[in-house]
């Protein structure tokens, strides 16, 4: 069984699986209220748990190279060339129209997360609880949690936490994973408590779907398959050449400069190339919900736990008590939140769920904002706790 498991066929097969299961249970059954994107993200955390995929944990004690190297495959491919296609036909009169009151939010979740960190390793006894490279994890989060991943990364490399204090580093790592997923429930849910109260302007279900089942030939798959592995391929390689600058904001330009031809924009199936690809790695951040990851690191669980858990909850008073107070639009605060916490692919797939594709290129751009953020709020922040 653990063969079948490694199997770079098998995860495909199971990942591709629950994207239409997902899907099919978003679109027939009582569950559509929930949203495909969250629920792929749920069916997936569960696979995991029970032994029908196999975990991915960031160090040591990982899995093996095969696994490993399908879903950061997945992470660092598929899930940009998925952002590509959903971004050809994109209006960018209605970026305009939305994308500056989506900034400001997001700056204000970024604020939020620094001032949660500070809060919660206060609250946590921070040194006294998490050790000397406590400040570390704090940058960590204020990292992950403004840009992403990649943030994350470079600051715990820079202060050598994966060796320093392993423990605390596997900790952190599967705590934030399992934080994000029952925070894209959050942000789901909350507009949706708004609705009454609050106009929310959004497409209809029936237009949702009849996107996402465009009739397509081979030809125009092909071609969206061409374009979007050259514009991948293009987009790294000329971000190679500036220090610094990430491919997602390269390929991000390529794709607004080809949606500007009527040709491109004729082409049918991108909206639906780009829901699955975003589904496969919407499936792959479920899988990193390993609840056994948590278990293992025994008491220090409970202090990570109480730590994020103060981390987000500040987070989110910054973002939705302004916009319950002002009126301000719910469903902008969460796609802007779940860009801080999700990132660029989340925050995408959750302006869709909720009916909000004119959201879905600021959902993206504000990912790139974050990974130029991240990184400098993070170190600022470790250093002033350090």
């Amino acid at each position: 069984m653990r063969r079948v498991l490694e199997s770079p066929l098998y995860q495909l097969a199971a990942l591709l699986a629950l994207v239409a299961i997902s899907d099919w249970l978003g679109r027939h059954t009582w569950l559509r209220q929930l949203g495909g994107a969250l629920l792929v993200i749920v069916l997936a955390a569960v696979c995991v748990n029970i032994g029908l995929l196999p975990k991915h944990v960031a160090g040591g004690d990982g899995p093996p190279p095969v696994t490993q190297l399908v879903y950061d495959q997945i992470f660092a491919s598929l899930a940009q060339v998925g952002i590509f296609w959903l971004l050809l036909a994109v209006s960018l009169r209605e970026v305009l129209r939305s994308g500056w009151p989506l900034l400001g939010l997001f700056l204000l979740g970024s604020l939020g997360t620094a001032v949660g960190v500070v809060v919660g390793m206060w609250a946590t006894g921070g040194a006294e609880t998490f050790g000397n490279l406590h400040h570390a994890l704090a940058g960590m989060f204020v990292g992950t949690y403004t840009g992403g991943s990649v943030n994350l990364q470079a600051i715990a490399v820079h202060y050598e936490l994966p060796t320093g204090d392993p423990a605390l580093y596997l900790g952190g790592v599967a705590v934030d994973n399992a934080a994000t997923t029952l925070w894209m429930a959050v942000t789901v849910f909350l507009p949706r408590l708004w609705r009454r109260s609050t106009p929310i302007v959004a497409t209809s279900a029936v237009d949702d779907v009849a996107e996402d089942t465009q009739s397509v030939h081979a030809i125009e798959i092909a071609t969206l398959l061409a374009i979007g592995l050259a514009a991948l391929c293009l987009s790294r390689w000329i971000a190679s050449f500036v220090n610094g600058l990430p491919a997602v904001v390269v390929l991000t330009v390529i794709a607004l400069v080809l949606a500007q031809f009527p040709r491109i924009q004729k082409l049918a199936g991108a909206r639906v190339l780009g829901m699955v690809a975003v589904y496969v790695f919407l499936a792959v951040i479920g899988s990193l919900c390993d609840l056994t990851a948590i278990e293992r690191i025994g008491d220090l669980a409970l202090s990570l736990c109480a730590f994020v858990g103060i981390t987000i909850t500040v987070h989110g008073l910054f973002v939705f008590v302004p916009t319950k107070l002002f009126g301000w639009d719910p469903v902008a605060a969460a796609v802007a939140s779940q860009a801080n916490i999700g990132g660029a692919t989340s925050a995408l797939a959750l302006a869709r769920t909720l009916g909000r594709a004119d959201l879905t290129l600021p959902a993206v751009l504000l990912g790139s904002v974050g990974l130029a953020l991240g990184t400098f709020l993070g170190f600022s922040v470790a250093a002033m706790l350090g």
